[in-house]
């Protein structure tokens, strides 16, 4: 199995530190608003990463954390004129919900940077104790030029990121940093109304960077196997996270990192944030497109490529599940007959190569695409095979299973997918397929053709078959 190391830039075999474990940090959302569809890419992702680990059989610890306070959430909660812990608990709630809705997975860790203080402080004094650390009136900065591989995960150049900052940085903050590229750890109360804890520095609170690396060590040791997040916290935030706890450990933090794509909207493919103010919150998509079929869109495409979102690659997802819900629908109705089984070896080989097709997609660097690509391609055999006058019931229903397990990978509860919505029409559905069965075996093609009709207004569409009619909602 290899994954894509961003640090090395190249595919690596992948070597758990515990055998049958994987630990993983992804970075979580700061929780001052909806998360938007950029935000559900990286859960998204990384959830389908996970949920294939698990697949493999893989014991997966996974900690994702809740930045539940920063500047945003100080301004945020100003605005509206509430603490800033009643509007963490708002968007929390909000975040839970919608992820929920798209079937990702809790965390097995969901820690927040607000109920790990003292360990922030004790991370933060243990840094000024090395000399990678320093505290100005308060604030407390990051040597970063003191961290001999600071840039090697961005792949910057530690002078070219000086010049940069100092355009960027006023001449107070100038004047009290060491250098320009050094960044907060701790940062003094600006105002007596602002949220701050007590600290050795005096009142304030944790710079952005900080929680992650005192999470992820807390929670998950000094050394892990994955972090991942968005290709847009490579630089500054997981560099900074990488200074800090190697400085901190004196050990290698982190052994694969991982980045997801961005996604971009419109026909200029531009990058969605909320910065730019074209970004569009899950919690809006939701009440107009099927969460499923968002999940799915989501997860079908390889986690470092862009996705664009769009109503007509939504529309293409939606496609090609339902061919998979057709197909498993084909199986149910199948195995539901009393009619004799006999085995099809062709339909065991393209099941079997199905299943080493995908596995050795997702093994390389989780290559979604490809793994889909597989299954879609045996769907045309399973089906002719469902469809025969004596089909392989035992080998359609390894399938169903192995189809099943497929799709949770992706987020997509195969039960939930083929569920029967019942209808008052059924009764009425019902009665008239058994009228127009009459009219087929009566050779009355006029009143067949005619009753036909009538059920595709009704959203109907039927299906004859060897093993007699059937119909299902359009």
């Amino acid at each position: 199995m290899k994954v894509f190391n961003t640090l090395t830039r190249k595919k690596e075999e992948f070597k758990p530190l515990v055998p049958g474990e994987v630990s993983m940090y992804v970075c979580g959302p700061t929780v001052y608003n909806y998360i938007h569809i950029g935000n559900a890419r990286s859960a998204i992702a990384f959830d389908t990463i996970r949920r294939y680990f698990e697949y493999k059989g893989y014991k997966v610890k996974y900690v994702s954390n809740f930045t539940d306070v920063d500047d945003k959430m100080i301004n945020e909660a100003r605005a509206e004129n509430i603490t800033v812990p009643e509007l963490a608990k708002r968007f929390i709630n909000a975040y839970l919900e919608d992820t929920n809705a798209l079937n990702i997975e809790p965390a097995t860790l969901h820690p927040r940077a607000t109920e790990e203080i003292p360990e922030i402080i004790n991370f933060v004094k243990d840094l000024i104790d090395k000399g990678y650390a320093y505290e100005v009136d308060g604030d407390v900065y990051y040597r970063a030029k003191k961290f001999k591989n600071y840039g090697e995960l961005s792949d910057q150049n530690i002078e070219q990121l000086e010049e940069g900052a100092s355009e960027h940085i006023n001449d107070t903050e100038q004047s009290r940093k060491e250098d320009p590229i050094d960044f907060a750890l701790w940062k003094a109360q600006k105002t007596s109304d602002e949220i701050a804890w007590d600290s050795p520095w005096g009142k304030g609170r944790p710079g952005w960077h900080i929680e992650c690396s005192v999470m992820s060590t807390k929670y998950l040791g000094n050394t892990i196997d994955i972090h991942g997040g968005g290709q847009d916290l490579e630089f500054p935030h997981h560099e900074n996270e990488i200074a800090q706890s190697e400085a901190k450990t004196g050990k290698k933090f982190v052994n694969y990192w991982m980045h997801n794509g961005f996604v971009t909207v419109g026909k200029d493919e531009e990058k969605m944030s909320k910065s730019l103010h074209n970004f569009v919150t899950v919690h809006d998509i939701i009440e107009e497109v099927d969460p499923q079929v968002l999940r799915f869109f989501m997860a079908s495409v390889q986690y470092r490529r862009q996705i664009n979102y769009s109503e007509e690659n939504l529309k293409q997802a939606e496609n090609v599940l339902n061919r998979f819900k057709n197909t498993l629908m084909n199986i149910d109705y199948r195995l539901e007959d009393d009619t004799a089984s006999k085995v099809d070896d062709n339909l065991k080989q393209a099941i079997e190569k199905t299943k080493h097709d995908f596995e050795n997609a997702m093994d390389d660097d989780f290559n979604v695409q490809n793994a889909l690509t597989a299954i879609y391609n045996v769907l045309p055999t399973v089906n002719s095979n469902s469809n025969s006058e004596l089909a392989d019931k035992e080998t359609l229903k390894e399938f169903k299973d192995l189809l099943g397990s497929w799709l949770k990978i992706f987020g997509i509860d195969s039960e939930n997918l083929t569920a029967k919505i019942e209808n008052s029409n059924d009764t009425k559905i019902d009665e008239l397929v058994k009228k127009r069965d009459e009219a087929r075996k009566n050779k009355d093609w006029a009143t067949s053709d005619k009753l036909r009709d009538q059920l595709k207004d009704m959203g109907v569409t039927i299906q004859d078959t060897p093993q007699g009619t059937r119909w299902t909602r359009d």
